[in-house]
């Protein structure tokens, strides 16, 4: 579904914010301005609307259109809308999905906005995530953490304390065992929750440096390094850490698991807080941390899936576009986009304030200051489509039947030769 908004002053009632209308080298902006959205969702929506209606306050001599379009849709149509009518900004995600258009030639270098100070000092913690052959292609707008959530009332009757270290995980989900209870829940039907298990896994095992590797095709599935990762993986597999069955259940249908306390850890998104708080668990019982240490020495990195906002290399009003860029990178616009009230995820900008949730602040101090090692996207926006379906479809067989490695292994080795040829 497509529709189209213009905006302007008079129609949103915006005269009086007007505060300029000149970019940053001090031109004024004017012509046309084309945003294409795959925001389609109500909330999604309605924030990016209002973030272009006080771009628009700015700059009264732009006239703006905004296309949004339905994201299933929008992701099978980029690639024509790029190469045949390109607007002058587009939504996209960061990292290896971004690289096609990357590699295509279809989206600008805006390398020199992250040369800018406020960008560079302020965004540093998703510049890797931007990063192709060195260079920028495109600036984010929101990110939000992954970790483990946890019950914290049953971490203290049984006497638990949050992990450090692989060692201490695993004390912690014998401990958890003894007690008659499952250590993770997880629901593995749709294939990519296993992929959140193994990111952590081999980013922990390995480092981000090898992640990002493996997930561009660079490093064989049968190298020692990738067995290490299934090995620790195994560890809590063969002491029936993960609740039975998972296969069968969405993550949705793996939450009351969590609530009812039949598992006491969930390895996921920061989205799955309302649900759990939606059925019933209160802040009091319900805490999370980062996942944990696997090889000493090896910097932590964590999973931050990132919406970004590009500029095509075809677009014809690029200084336009780069001043939208940032303005939304910008802290006050970062802050407003991000608040429970809008997006309810994490600003990109360190200097922006976060909403005061108790999940998104932790989750922002992690990212902002505890995670060295970089920002993953997550398994299926890392890899290839292809390979990240083929390998996912591994994960969750390895989960169900350990012995089935090799051959499991052989599998993806014979895939990684085919897709990245």
């Amino acid at each position: 579904m497509r529709s189209i908004l213009k905006a302007s002053i008079a129609a949103l009632g915006l005269a009086a914010m007007t505060v300029g209308g000149t970019s940053a080298s001090g031109q004024s902006l004017s012509g046309d301005l084309k945003i294409f959205l795959d925001t389609s969702n109500p909330a999604p929506r309605a924030t990016m609307e209002a973030v272009i209606a006080r771009f628009q306050a700015e700059h009264p001599d732009l006239n703006i259109e905004t296309t949004v379009i339905d994201r299933e849709e929008y992701k099978t149509q980029i690639r024509n809308f790029l190469t045949a009518n390109p607007p002058d900004v587009a939504t996209w995600y960061a990292a290896n999905r971004m690289r096609p258009y990357v590699d295509a030639g279809l989206f600008e270098d805006v390398s020199d906005l992250w040369n800018e100070p406020e960008i560079a000092e302020n965004l540093a913690s998703t510049k890797g995530a931007m990063t192709i052959d060195g260079k920028q292609w495109g600036v984010p707008y929101t990110y939000y953490q992954w970790g483990v959530y946890y019950r914290k009332d049953i971490y203290e009757e049984l006497g638990l304390n949050e992990p450090s270290n692989w060692e201490e995980f695993k004390a912690n989900c014998e401990a958890i065992l003894a007690s008659g209870r499952k250590c993770y829940t997880i629901g593995t039907k749709f294939l990519w929750t296993a992929g959140g298990w193994f990111d952590y896994l081999n980013m922990r095992t390995n480092g981000f440096d090898f992640h990002m590797q493996l997930a561009g095709g660079e490093i064989s599935w049968d190298d020692d390094r990738v067995k290490q990762t299934f090995a620790n993986w195994r560890e809590l597999i063969d002491m029936g850490g993960f609740i039975d069955n998972h296969q069968t259940y969405s993550w949705q249908e793996a939450l009351p698991f969590m609530v009812n306390g039949d598992a006491v850890h969930y390895l996921m998104g920061n989205f799955s807080v309302a649900p759990l708080r939606d059925a019933g668990l209160t802040d009091d019982q319900l805490d999370f941390y980062q996942f944990p240490v696997i090889t000493p020495g090896v910097a932590l990195s964590e999973d931050a899936p990132t919406d970004t906002f590009h500029i095509p290399a075809n677009a014809a009003n690029k200084e336009a576009a780069r001043e939208f860029l940032r303005f939304v990178v910008s802290p006050d616009e970062q802050t407003e986009i991000n608040n429970g009230s809008n997006l309810g995820q994490l600003p990109v900008n360190a200097m922006s304030s976060v909403d005061d949730d108790k999940f998104l602040n932790e989750g922002f101090a992690m990212l902002s200051s505890n995670s060295p090692g970089g920002v993953a996207q997550f398994w299926d926006r890392d890899a290839p489509a292809e390979m990240a379906k083929v390998s996912m479809e591994g994960f969750q067989e390895f989960m169900v039947k350990p012995d089935n490695l090799d051959r499991i292994l052989a599998k993806l080795e014979r895939a990684r030769q085919r897709i990245y040829r």
